[in-house]
């Protein structure tokens, strides 16, 4: 398949085959008024603002289409097979993070699908498919790849197999991922793409979404269509046309849209074609909402984005859920020939679409202005023997007629939207379209156009407290009490740092940034503690567990490491791995101890100086493990020129230091490592850090549950609290 380096780009624009059906731009112009480029290589085509050169734009996009049609030779053949007839009807797509606490109760050890389905029908109106978001931002903190995270997941493949059937059931189609970009970590023995394939047929997979791609290889096509039928490939960018009678579905993504509302060019190209507006940083989705309706495709619904809080407000839920049930019941309409973009409307900032089929007109309707637009909207040419609804509203309407035009009047709140259909008289004794009619109604009456962006509290889960030592205990090293100004720094990654809510910086995502630093300053006060000279071993671990008989309640990938229940052979007294945080807590309070909070570990590290490195502001060879042993770990006392100013070792290096510093939003759970390790996935910046760091960084590592928050490259060290001198 091919690869990106990138996850955030704007579209791409179509390829060269496509250009040479449309070989330069057309200008159109209306005399003594805007003059207008017609602009077919841009993802959202973009419509001029003059309504008198609007006859003249569809025009220009009649042609367009036609001519590249033409000269592709295009081939819809795939669109035309019913098993891939859903793809066309998906309007919303739910972008889900499994490590989402509404979504698995670690306490229980279950997946919440029902309360996923039910929360998704009261705030947005449901969703047609899900895409089950799995490995990024945690790949990388060891070596297991892409598919070890689906496998990793609570009850493995046959738990996701029962999800995916309960999501079918419920009319719900379901997205796999893949990570091209994924190369750095351990190998499957086997191609990237004969993995996904046993995958996709193991788990009933519906679609395959492309992350950083905007399509797939041949090769890909084939192979989805020899494990399972129907199942579409969806890229994060939009599909060049010559490749679009492949891709059923395609991301909107960062599309700019002009200030009348444009055409979505893959949407005109293939009426079929599904795309998913999505500006994942944006608090306000008005403008996707808005391109969404005017161009009968669909929305992706992301409020997790990797870990950061990304609300949608009351209005945007509004508008959605409104939307939806016109979008699904008029399908057909929405994917059909007689599309006519930008008719007339009476009222300004006020633009329509028309669709046809059947015998049914229904317009589409959006208000670009920060101002309620009541009155006159539409005016329509009369049908004979057709009556008019407003299908947000849920009611008929009684159009005023004048020279042989009906007027539709109705209200259009502050970057609303509206939707009118003209139907047969008879229609009205459909017994499903008076049902239809009676929930728009009770949809409209729940309506709430409050814009603000719904915030999340990210609270702090209160350290575990130990006995008092009265003196430093053996293996351990004081640390006196004090009040210091400490600097952390995390990656500058999309799952943001210590709040819910994203950084700032994230509104306007610059993919050139991840490799950047997000300071925080604090001035803490630390009571007089002491901290283990090492982290903790093996054979500690093994006398911890012989001594208090701890099982865990999940014992996937508990010391995955150990034979038969004991350390490795010659590695007794490396760190203690492959232990969740929860196992880690259990042997501190065995020991009487505690683990550190980040600002301990932080202060025993760097020392009063605040150096950047246990041992200096510089890194050094010979001082610390980052993989030049072998890529495993080391003695916990290999480095002594690495010790911290206290004497602490292995504060570099090695592997990772879980820390008493758990949060959550009550969605996203996580907590603080520190340290770095010998293992650095190599290859991408979507991976998480690795290798030894500053005594300074910090790594916001999400957590789940035992089987995949246990790691190759995670230990741990405990303090003791120390009585005052």
């Amino acid at each position: 398949m091919k690869q990106e380096t990138r996850r955030c780009f704007l579209a791409k624009t179509a390829g060269a085959a496509a250009m040479a059906a449309a070989p330069g731009n057309w200008l159109l112009a209306a005399t003594g008024a805007e003059q207008f480029t017609f602009e077919p290589d841009k993802c959202i085509i973009p419509a001029p603002r003059d309504p008198a050169l609007w006859p003249a734009f569809r025009e220009k996009l009649a042609q367009w289409r036609e001519a590249t049609r033409r000269k592709l030779k295009y081939d819809d053949s795939l669109y035309r097979k019913s098993e891939f007839a859903w793809a066309s009807s998906s309007f919303a797509c739910c972008f889900l993070m499994m490590c989402d606490e509404t979504f698995y109760n670690r306490r229980t050890g279950a997946y919440l699908v029902d309360a996923l389905l039910d929360e998704g029908k009261r705030e947005f109106g449901g969703y047609d498919s899900v895409v089950l978001w799995h490995a990024y931002p945690r790949i990388g903190a060891d070596d297991r790849n892409q598919f070890d995270f689906y496998r990793d997941m609570p009850g493995g493949l046959t738990k996701l197999h029962d999800i995916v059937d309960h999501l079918h059931k419920a009319g719900v189609r379901v997205y796999l991922d893949y990570n091209p970009w994924d190369t750095g970590t351990r190998r499957e023995g086997r191609s990237d793409l004969d993995a996904l394939g046993q995958m996709v047929r193991v788990l009933q997979i519906d679609g395959l979404f492309l992350d950083t791609m905007s399509e797939g290889a041949a090769a890909a096509r084939a192979k989805l269509d020899a494990v399972r039928p129907g199942v579409i490939m969806e890229g994060e960018g939009a599909v060049p046309l010559e490749r679009i009678g492949e891709h059923h579905a395609s991301w909107a993504q960062w599309f700019v849209d002009s200030e009348t509302p444009g055409v979505l060019r893959n949407k005109w190209f293939e009426r079929r074609h599904m795309q998913h507006e999505i500006k994942r940083w944006d608090l306000d989705h008005t403008s996707e909402l808005h391109t969404a309706w005017m161009n009968g495709s669909g929305m992706m619904i992301w409020e997790n984005v990797f870990g950061s809080w990304v609300g949608w407000s009351p209005r945007d839920r509004s508008i959605l859920r409104s939307m939806l049930p016109i979008q699904r019941r008029y399908a057909n309409l929405f994917a059909g020939e007689r599309w006519t973009p930008l008719v007339p409307t009476e009222q300004p900032d006020v633009f329509a679409s028309l669709w046809e089929a059947d015998g049914l007109r229904l317009w589409t309707l959006v208000n670009r202005s920060q101002r309620t637009v009541t009155g006159r909207l539409l005016k329509v040419a009369a049908a004979p023997d057709q009556a008019c609804y407003d299908l947000i509203s849920g009611l008929p309407v009684q159009p005023r007629e004048a020279d042989g035009h009906l007027l539709l009047e109705g209200r259009l709140p502050a970057r609303g939207i509206g939707c009118f259909l003209g139907a047969a008289t008879n229609h009205r004794d459909n017994a499903t379209f008076a049902q239809f009619l009676a929930e728009q109604t009770a949809i409209a009456a729940r309506a709430n156009f409050d814009p603000t962006y719904p915030r999340r509290v990210t609270r702090w889960k209160t350290p575990e407290k130990a006995a008092m030592a009265a003196a430093v205990p053996e293996g351990m090293i004081e640390v006196p009490a004090v009040t210091v100004e400490l600097t952390t720094d995390l990656r500058y990654r999309e799952c943001g740092c210590y709040e819910s809510s994203p950084p700032s910086k994230h509104a306007c995502f610059d993919p050139t940034k991840l490799d950047g630093r997000e300071s925080f300053h604090r001035r803490v006060k630390l009571e007089r503690f002491a901290m283990d000279l090492t982290p903790v071993t093996n054979a500690q671990f093994a006398k911890f567990l012989n001594a208090s008989g701890y099982k865990p309640e999940h014992q996937e990938n508990f010391l995955k490491h150990w034979n038969a229940g004991k350390p490795p052979a010659g590695k007794e007294d490396h760190p203690v791995v492959y232990v969740d945080l929860d196992d880690a807590r259990a042997y501190a309070r065995w020991a009487g101890k505690r683990l550190p909070t980040e600002e301990e570990w932080q202060y025993a590290a760097q020392g009063a100086d605040g150096r950047k490195y246990p041992w200096g502001n510089e890194m050094q060879a010979g001082r610390c493990n980052g993989g030049q042993a072998g890529g495993g770990t080391t003695p916990v006392t290999a480095f002594p020129r690495g010790r911290s100013p206290f004497g602490c070792y292995d504060m570099c290096g090695n592997v990772w230091h879980w820390t008493e510093s758990e949060r959550t939003d009550g969605r996203t759970r996580f907590c603080m490592i520190r340290g770095g390790s010998f293992f650095k996935a190599q290859g991408s910046v979507w991976y998480m850090d690795g290798g030894p760091v500053p005594a300074d960084f910090a790594a916001k590592f999400l957590l789940m549950w035992p089987g995949l928050d246990r790691c190759a490259t995670i230990g741990f060290r405990c303090v003791a609290d120390l009585a005052t001198a």
